[in-house]
């Protein structure tokens, strides 16, 4: 009831500011009406793609790891940081992004918010995955190995072709968390009223954009930020569905 509750409320605020214009254009100057978030859509789907750069790689191999061979000290360490790391605020991730990245470049960057939101992505990724190559039958482990294969083919080939689908369920959730985050982007990315297409530049995204427009005193641009926080629940929606459509295409074989 509280999600139905949340979505429709943000349906009857945004439905109302979206038309053409806000998909194509960029943000109009104050008191000019009209104008979009062209910018700052596609600005997020660049940031999200380096955080996935960043994270997945880590987060997929480090779950196959824990769930292999994780049961000692090391494994409890990793396994601890992990959840330490998830529990941090973002807004915390995106100070230690600015200090690694933002301040060595000298500028905001696309590249620093990707980092920041793959650091994100990390534990989520990791923990799901972890648990998804523990409910894959110890039997296929042991039979890939009777029949000779090594062992980080038969992890690869047979236990993670087998877990895909929980793993992708962890992955989606992970890039729904970060295509709402704010605070680390205003660190690391920081905004544009333009287009950039740029990594080493500052990138507009959608949540910065709703942040701006929601603190403005203007009533255009609240419908705005309405219409974008909108956009942002319809594409996670529809990367959800996709993606598990997609998903039920593999099977283990």
């Amino acid at each position: 009831m509280p999600l139905i509750a949340v979505i429709s409320y943000v349906f009857f605020k945004g439905i109302g500011a979206f038309s053409f214009d806000f998909f194509t254009q960029l943000p109009m100057p104050v008191g000019d009406p009209g104008g979009g978030m062209a910018n700052a859509i596609v600005g997020t789907f660049i940031l999200v793609g380096l955080a996935c750069l960043v994270g997945l790689p880590i987060g997929i191999f480090g779950g196959i790891w824990l769930a292999q061979y994780g049961s000692g000290k090391r494994g409890f360490f990793i396994r601890y940081s992990a959840d330490v790391l998830s529990s941090l605020p973002s807004i915390v991730i995106g100070i230690f992004a600015y200090v690694l990245i933002v301040a060595t470049m000298k500028r905001f960057s696309a590249i620093a918010g990707g980092f920041a939101l793959g650091i994100i992505m990390i534990p989520v990724v990791t923990r799901t995955t972890e648990e998804m190559v523990k409910m894959v039958p110890r039997t296929l482990y042991e039979a890939g190995l009777a029949l000779g294969l090594p062992e980080w083919k038969v992890a690869l080939r047979i236990v993670f072709r087998t877990a895909w689908n929980g793993i992708f369920t962890g992955v989606i959730l992970a890039v729904a968390r970060i295509m709402g985050e704010t605070a680390p982007l205003i660190f690391t990315a920081f905004n544009t009223m333009y287009w950039n297409l740029q990594i080493d530049q500052p990138m507009a995204s959608m949540t910065v954009q709703i942040y701006n427009y929601a603190i403005s005193p203007f009533d255009e641009w609240h419908a705005k930020a309405w219409a974008g926080s909108l956009t942002i629940i319809l594409i996670v929606f529809l990367i959800t569905v996709v993606v598990r459509k997609y998903s039920k295409r593999v099977y283990y074989g």
